[in-house]
């Protein structure tokens, strides 16, 4: 009875930090394996310790979240022809990971380049427009999760100076092209973003113009009907880009294209055959005068 008892507490932090989520992911069908890590809270001095070496000020919200736990994860699958295919995945880095971007080289070579040394000046269309990130001293970028691969979701402070505290932060997502997309100015606006999209496979792209590839949008469609959106750009009118097909002229039958008509002859003007009446009436005199 005790065992139960102590139990009971444990579920319901598990449901609260992951807003049931769980249990709506049980629910889809075809999901299979959705699998919670509970971790520990993260120590205060571990929190100071970050600050201090980094300089940075953690949010407040983000504070709150590694006293509650130290990182999330959050995975499920689907069942595809029988077979479990790997599909969400909820990633929050633990204190410990959360280390700065700029320091790693993109190859594995000793001379290889950082990001500092990649840095460039030319703004992109998808910040809406927010001042991007920078890869040198003018920012300190912290990553908060690799996406698999398919990108990272940085935590940013930008305006930085060397010595100084930074203070304010925001989320932004780096693509496998080195461009920056604005996702949101705190932490816990982009916590609720990841669990409303449930962690499904290229989510953050659907923030940027060229969105998630067609696969990813397939997987969306399929377990997110609601807040899934073919396609997010809109023209000037604020309408989305529909294909508009009148059935009327889509399924009629291909009509005969019709007969060229016979252009008729012009007729000469009156002025022109009086003329032509006049000259012939002097032809005529001037052949009996001779």
């Amino acid at each position: 009875m005790e065992d139960a008892r102590e139990e009971k507490p444990v579920m319901g932090f598990s449901e609260r930090l992951t807003l049931g989520i769980t249990r709506i992911l049980e629910s889809l069908p075809g999901v299979l394996d959705v699998r919670f890590a509970e971790r520990e809270p993260a120590e205060k001095r571990c929190l100071l310790s970050w600050e201090q070496k980094n300089s940075c000020v953690l949010p407040e919200d983000l504070r709150d979240f590694y006293l509650t736990t130290d990182g999330f994860t959050l995975t499920w699958n689907a069942k595809l022809e029988n077979e479990p295919v790997p599909v969400g995945c909820m990633v929050i880095n633990s204190v410990a990971r959360l280390r700065l971007l700029a320091q790693s080289n993109i190859y594995s070579l000793p001379s290889a380049p950082t990001l500092a040394d990649l840095d460039f000046e030319d703004a992109f269309e998808g910040s809406e427009g927010h001042e991007e990130p920078h890869f040198d001293s003018r920012s300190r970028i912290f990553e908060l999760d690799s996406c698999g691969g398919n990108g990272r979701v940085c935590l940013v402070y930008k305006n930085c100076t060397p010595g100084d505290v930074a203070q304010q932060s925001e989320i932004w997502f780096m693509d496998r092209s080195l461009y920056w997309h604005f996702l949101t100015s705190s932490f816990t606006a982009y916590y609720r973003l990841m669990i409303t999209h449930l962690g499904l496979p290229e989510w953050q792209y659907t923030f940027t113009p060229y969105g998630p590839s067609p696969q990813a949008k397939q997987w969306a469609s399929l377990y997110q009907p609601l807040t899934f959106h073919g396609d997010p750009h809109l023209d000037p009118v604020g309408e989305p880009f529909l294909n508009k097909l009148d059935p009327a002229r889509a399924f009629r039958g291909k009509a005969k294209p019709a007969a060229p008509k016979k252009k008729q002859p012009a007729q000469a003007p009156a002025s022109g055959g009086a003329a032509a009446k006049g000259q012939g009436a002097t032809g005529r005199q001037s052949v009996n005068k001779r």
